[in-house]
């Protein structure tokens, strides 16, 4: 008879040093993870065109819409520590299984859900994918971030999110060229004047296109998974600490002693609430212009091909011609300006095809000041938290619930307002990255009379 000791023993995933990695390994765990990540933009991205799809086809106010954002985000808050055990407890590779299939369970639900044209149901599985990806951002960002030099670490991060943000570009054009046709613009503009019966009718058939996508999305998340699961991707050690930090960390008893990471998780908060505002706004801040749904559908597509071009500037430069460090500051210093330019510019322009505010070039602009934001915080707050890595990395996958909140700030401002207005709730985050940028990520321990900077 084999004692409970022993087989809870065999069941555990044996981790390995990643230095012990070969260049083989380490090249095909990077593959994997951002196939991973390609996964998490296509599902995530797709946000910026169901809210205003949602906003019509469901008869929805601005804030309303945004529940899309609140509901998906909202489940990283719920999930992301208890995504911590469950992965800790049955290892990297079963945990993302996990995480995919979740993913698929939310993407199912959208069945009933345009069945019924039922928007809390939506809303359900919405929160559902949101459970499965906090499972999968808690393993692959920090697996990624220590999977080489620490230097690189905001370089290997830009790899990634040109995996996210290049599904990211992909998706609004793909999901809009599935659920949206050439008549639609026409069709929008005789809702109001239809009968109730005619109304509904027209809604129903226009919600129900997202079934068969949505059913596709399920079952390729459902191969996902089995994928990753028999992948030759390693379990690594992320919580290895060398005898010098495992001195430091001796007296730590707890999360909240690492300021820098606590600071770090709030910068992450405010940080994805910009993104998602700059993304997931500005078709509508388009159509307040006059510019149709079908031609305003592609500016997602450039704010993120924006974002793009800046991972490979940072990729090409970090550590060469500038700190992972300096990267941030510049970015952050950048989207406060671009705020203040969204605010203020005013012109209609000609620029690639569209007639349009000058305005909305600086929202297009935002993604290169948020490119290497995420890139230069993560690092910076997952140093010398040894043990206390994944738990720390939970705490800052909690702060992707910033994508639930800031919309919602900006929705309200922009009924209470206007489109342009609302704009206003980036600058305070903009500041406080700043903030974070030159004094926060420095931060090593609280005291009586304030914080004391690392010498570090």
């Amino acid at each position: 008879m084999i004692s409970t000791k022993t087989a809870s023993a065999r069941q555990q995933p044996v981790a390995v040093d990643v230095s012990s990695l070969s260049k083989r390994d380490t090249v095909i765990s990077i593959f994997i993870i951002g196939l991973m990540f390609f996964i998490f933009g296509f599902v995530s991205w797709v946000n910026a065109i169901l809210i205003p799809y949602f906003k019509i086809a469901c008869e929805l106010t601005s804030f309303q819409s945004y529940l899309v954002a609140f509901a998906f985000y909202i489940s990283y808050f719920v999930m992301s520590v208890p995504a911590s055990y469950l992965l800790k407890a049955v290892g990297f590779k079963k945990g993302m299984m996990v995480g995919f299939w979740t993913m698929a369970v939310g993407a199912f639900i959208f069945v009933p859900a345009a069945m019924t044209r039922t928007y809390e149901i939506f809303l359900l599985g919405l929160f559902t994918i949101g459970l499965g990806l906090a499972i999968l951002q808690t393993a692959a960002n920090p697996y990624i971030t220590i999977l080489g030099p620490k230097e690189r670490a905001a370089q290997r991060i830009s790899i990634m999110g040109i995996c996210n943000k290049g599904a990211g570009i992909l998706a609004p054009i793909l999901f809009a060229a599935v659920i949206l046709r050439p008549t639609d613009s026409a069709l929008f503009a005789q809702l109001s004047q239809m009968s109730d019966v005619e109304r509904n009718a027209a809604l129903d058939e226009l919600i129900r296109r997202v079934i068969v996508p949505y059913a596709t999305v399920g079952t390729v998340l459902v191969a996902l998974g089995l994928f990753v699961r028999y992948s030759p991707l390693p379990e690594i050690n992320t919580e290895q600490e060398s005898p010098e930090l495992a001195t430091a960390n001796a007296t730590k008893t707890s999360i909240f002693q690492f300021p820098h990471l606590i600071l770090g998780a709030l910068a992450i908060f405010l940080h994805v609430g910009t993104q998602v505002i700059a993304i997931d706004t500005i078709i509508p801040y388009a159509n307040s212009m006059g510019i149709s749904l079908l031609e305003a559908k592609v500016f997602p597509s450039y704010t993120l091909a924006v974002t793009i071009c800046g991972y490979l500037l940072g990729i090409s430069a970090i550590p060469k011609l500038f700190s992972q460090v300096t990267a941030l500051r510049v970015c952050t210093l950048l989207g406060a300006l671009f705020t203040l330019l969204i605010i203020f510019a005013r012109g209609t322009v000609g620029f690639l095809g569209h007639e349009a505010d000058l305005s909305i070039w600086f929202v297009v602009l935002l993604g290169l000041a948020n490119s290497l934001v995420w890139a230069g915080i993560w690092p910076l707050a997952l140093d010398g938290l040894g043990r206390f890595t994944k738990l720390g990395a939970s705490i800052l996958i909690m702060g992707l619930c910033g994508n639930a909140i800031m919309p919602l700030f900006y929705g309200y401002f922009a009924d209470l307002y206007d489109v342009r207005t609302a704009y206003w709730v980036l600058f305070p985050c903009y500041l406080y990255l700043v903030f974070y940028a030159f004094v926060g990520h420095q931060l090593r321990r609280w005291s009586p009379g304030g914080v004391s900077v690392s010498t570090k």
